[in-house]
């Protein structure tokens, strides 16, 4: 077996094997179920800033002025959907990894809630006309927006397992009478693993208090998220990430979905955060999020491949590949492009490879820097990924034009990138055929 076969196989053990991690499946559909939350709340923000602003939307002419007084209705918005990201992820995870382990109620999301609060300190000190007030029975805003990610997703899977594996022990289940509804029995059968579970789990939150100095939040972001962001919010780390996305997707295995648990915490959480901070008039603090990736780094989807379909369409000689490119162009403007990673195909051919590996890198780096100077204005709302280019680069950014010339300067990069790879391999396709045609030219004969 060759090296290239060996490391395909490699790397294709290692796709399974992570996906099929039960911790890996929860947290991917709890993140997919949550979109369309985070959505809502990014178009509150997106309403609220450029229709019912009195200063900057369409509120400041006079003749709609009136929309001003209906702000606070996308404020509530968006405070129940994006400040409470956490509590929703939490109980999804809890749900998810419930099923997982072979429950078929919503109880285990319910229960990883309850466990994730009672780790989660509810006393706080707050300036109140010039003096330190403590505040009890809060849950403050820290703990239930993207700063908590990393420890709910912790705590649910940390309750999920212990519950789970309480249920299973016989002596610890209550049983009633056959007459009994099954509901009703179920949620007796339940009480004493649940017990059990929160008080295990508060005791450590206790525990851990009581012996470092410090909540569990403050340690889990601290030691865990914090770094990560970190790491994720630098150019090479974002660029990493991608490399290694392009790398699973040229072997067969959808590469976006490899790197979903880590990229969605972080650069959804960073979204959210650009998006509060927008919709209070503060400065926006993040350049990568999750936009920046759908508008820079996957015009087209994964490796900027509208970038491969026009160079195929401007230079390409081969009928076939021509066809290919127009079937596949419609949906790449929605962001679609399995056809043409499947079709060309991209997959498993060492020429159209290496541009749809470094395309996107590059054409990152040009929208980093270009958010970085102050040309593109960095991403405010998220928007669905299906989105056109052009279009979700000045959705997202709430009407930066400079994000839209950004945007199609990377395309026009991607076009350059592509178009040597597109001849070389036109020209490889065509040699072949001759060579075919003359090979049978004797048996014709």
């Amino acid at each position: 077996m060759s090296f290239k076969d060996r490391l395909i196989d490699s790397l294709g053990g290692f796709a399974n094997t992570f996906n099929s991690f039960r911790y890996i499946m929860a947290i991917k559909a709890a993140f997919i179920t949550l979109m369309p939350v985070i959505i809502a709340g990014a178009f509150s923000v997106l309403i609220s800033n450029m229709v019912m602003d009195p200063k900057n939307g369409l509120a400041s002419f006079q003749m709609f002025s009136f929309l001003a007084t209906l702000k606070p209705i996308m404020t509530s918005i968006n405070y129940a959907t994006l400040s409470f990201l956490t509590i929703g992820a939490v109980f999804l995870i809890g749900i998810e990894l419930g099923k997982i382990n072979g429950s078929r109620t919503l109880f285990p999301g319910l229960l990883a809630v309850i466990c994730f609060i009672s780790v989660t300190p509810t006393t706080i000190e707050l300036m109140v006309n010039d003096q330190m007030q403590v505040v009890k029975d809060v849950l403050a805003k820290q703990f239930s927006d993207t700063k908590s990610l990393f420890l709910g997703m912790f705590i649910a899977i940390l309750a999920v397992e212990i519950y789970s594996r309480l249920e299973q022990v016989k002596g610890l289940r209550i049983k009633m009478p056959e007459s009994v509804p099954a509901n009703v029995s179920a949620s007796f059968s339940a009480l004493i693993p649940a017990i059990i579970t929160v008080v295990v789990i508060a005791t450590f939150g206790f525990v851990f208090h009581q012996v470092t100095g410090i909540y569990l939040y403050d340690a889990v972001y601290r030691v865990i998220q914090q770094p990560l962001e970190s790491v994720v919010q630098s150019l090479p780390g974002i660029l990493i990430l991608m490399f290694v996305a392009q790398l699973f997707w040229v072997i067969g295995i959808h590469g976006n979905q490899m790197i979903k648990p880590i990229r969605e915490p972080l650069l959804l959480g960073a979204i959210t955060v650009n998006m509060t901070a927008f919709e209070q008039g503060k400065e926006v603090p993040n350049i990568i999020t999750m936009p920046f990736w759908d508008v820079y780094m996957s015009i087209g989807g994964s490796g900027c491949t509208i970038g491969l379909l026009l160079a195929v369409i401007i230079a390409s000689r081969r009928k076939e590949m021509k066809e290919i490119g127009k079937l596949s162009l419609g949906p790449s403007f929605f962001n679609i492009n399995e056809p043409v990673i499947f079709g060309m195909p991209i997959m498993l051919n060492p020429i159209l490879a290496i541009p749809f590996i470094i395309t996107p890198l590059v054409t990152g780096a040009i929208g980093y820097f270009a958010t970085s100077l102050g040309f593109a204005g960095k991403a405010v709302v998220m928007v669905p990924w299906t989105t056109p280019p052009i279009i979700n680069a000045w959705l997202s950014t709430a009407g930066s034009m400079g994000a839209v010339v950004t945007q199609m300067i990377c395309i026009v990069v991607a076009i350059l990138i592509y178009l040597p790879f597109v001849k070389v391999a036109s020209n490889r396709a065509e040699i072949a055929q001759n060579q075919a045609a003359k090979a049978e030219l004797p048996q014709n004969a």
